[in-house]
């Protein structure tokens, strides 16, 4: 602070008034610094003492800057809690929007606008429209039922005849079925594999989906349903049949996935007996750098892999068994699970085993295919028979991979002696007494309980063990 400073004989005026001076108004000039000027605004009060500065607060002001100094990081930590639960609970919603059956309790509400959009790659269809289609889901057009809904004929308004698939809302797995079949089928493109059209919204209460119609039913139905009884399937096309089936499941090996439920009430049949293998809703995507895939054992009995179900180990190895199981319903006729046999005998697995071993073919194989009149038919059936066996082992590491049994499916369908990898089907004579199988392991015979004529040839460590 400065104030004037004048020597008394320089003062103004005649007489100079002392008094007058210090009461007249004068400017006072205060010089602050910066960092005093800052403690001020801050509460504080400067100090300074041997040219050292210092901001001085007191008590109050202390409490106050504890409690703000230690709430800022608390409240910014709470909120960065509260923003990662909203982001969790909308993911999770976003991953399980398909979940809640009661959104609306009409299930064509909002289904309409979602007609013509897209989901997933698929065209969503309108509650409406496929209601419209089904003639309201009428049971005259039911085409059958399974394990996880109800399958329509209907005709959409473009004229496309669909086949459209009800899940069960009593399923607590639909959706997960739903899902699945959806990500399956529009990733994978094969003649032998059944189209999806498209489904309904996921905000339609309904889960629908539509397939292409395929019109002459299913595999099963033409072994042993009703219309096997009318006109039974040849053997040249159940031969067609199999390798059709067999190419459909070797490819969706090579795109990692593992169908799971392979049976012949999966495998439909158009008007020129072509294969369309269905039913992907227990179908399960195969990383390729993985051995297995731990899950519980689903599938339909008869069918089931038996190290899958004991281990909870699924493989590709599995589908492998399920059709062999397939195989022998083909030259068998035989439907896979069938009470009314022997106990040991109600799996055709554990039938057909049993027969195979002991070289009973002509009680394996179907009669009315010309077995024991036709030598090209007894040859091809027993050779497919054999490979059925292989597939149907215990142990998942004595089986072949599907390349390998559509490789000799087609070779035995060629009348060729090259078998897969190795393994050769070896022709011969017929024996006298019967026809039985023997597993050439490095050269060495695996004795089965009677002697042999056709034999199945092989240098890998993997053949199979014939007293299982």
């Amino acid at each position: 602070m400065r104030l004037p400073s004048f020597p008394l004989n320089e003062l103004p005026g005649a007489e100079p008034d002392l008094f007058k001076l210090l009461s007249s108004t004068f400017l006072i000039e205060l010089q602050v610094s910066d960092e005093c000027l800052e403690c001020h605004n801050g509460g504080g009060v400067c100090q300074e003492k041997d040219q050292d500065f210092r901001c001085k607060y007191g008590k109050g002001k202390k409490h106050i800057k504890l409690i703000l100094g230690t709430a800022i990081p608390g409240c910014t930590i709470i909120l960065a809690i509260c923003l990662a639960i909203i982001i969790m609970w909308r993911r999770k919603k976003r991953n399980s929007y398909f979940t809640s059956r009661n959104l609306s309790s009409d299930p064509s509400s909002t289904a309409d606008l979602e007609d013509g959009s897209v989901l997933f790659g698929v065209h969503v269809f309108s509650y409406t429209q496929l209601e419209e289609a089904t003639n309201n889901f009428d049971s005259a057009k039911e085409l059958g039922d399974g394990g996880f809904g109800t399958v329509y004929y209907g005709t959409l308004r473009d004229g496309r005849e669909v086949a459209v698939k009800r899940l069960y809302e009593n399923n607590y797995k639909r959706v997960q079925q739903f899902m699945n079949e959806i990500e399956i089928l529009t990733r994978l493109r094969h003649k032998n594999l059944v189209l999806l059209y498209g489904c309904t919204s996921h905000r339609c209460r309904e889960l629908l989906l539509v397939y292409e119609y395929i019109s002459n039913g299913t595999v099963a139905d033409h072994l042993h349903g009703d219309r096997a009884k009318t006109s039974p399937l040849t053997w040249p096309i159940r031969m067609k049949i199999a390798i059709e089936t067999a190419s459909a499941l070797a490819y969706l090996h090579k795109t990692d996935v593992i169908h799971r439920d392979v049976k012949t009430n999966n495998i439909l049949l158009d008007d020129n007996f072509c294969v369309k293998v269905a039913d992907f809703g227990l179908s399960r995507l195969f990383p390729n750098d993985v051995s297995h895939v731990s899950t519980a054992p689903q599938g339909t009995p008869g069918y089931v892999d038996p190290e899958y179900h004991q281990c909870y180990q699924l493989t590709d190895k599995s589908d492998v068994y399920s059709f062999g199981v397939v195989l022998i319903e083909l030259v068998s006729s035989m439907p896979a699970v069938d009470i009314s046999r022997h106990r040991h005998e109600i799996n055709l697995a554990n039938l057909a085993i049993n027969r195979i071993q002991r070289g009973a073919f002509n009680e394996l194989i179907d009669s009315c295919l010309g077995f024991e009149s036709d030598a090209t038919v007894e040859r091809m059936t027993t050779c497919v028979a054999e490979l059925a066996f292989l597939c149907l082992q215990l142990e998942k590491e004595m089986r072949p991979t599907m390349e390998d049994v559509l490789v000799a499916l087609k070779d035995i369908q060629g009348d060729q002696t090259e078998g897969f990898d190795g393994l050769k089907i070896a022709k011969s004579p017929p024996s006298p007494e019967s026809e039985h199988v023997v597993l050439l392991k490095n050269s060495e015979v695996t004795v089965s309980p009677d002697s042999v004529t056709d034999q199945w040839a092989s240098s890998r460590s993997t053949t199979p063990n014939t007293s299982g």
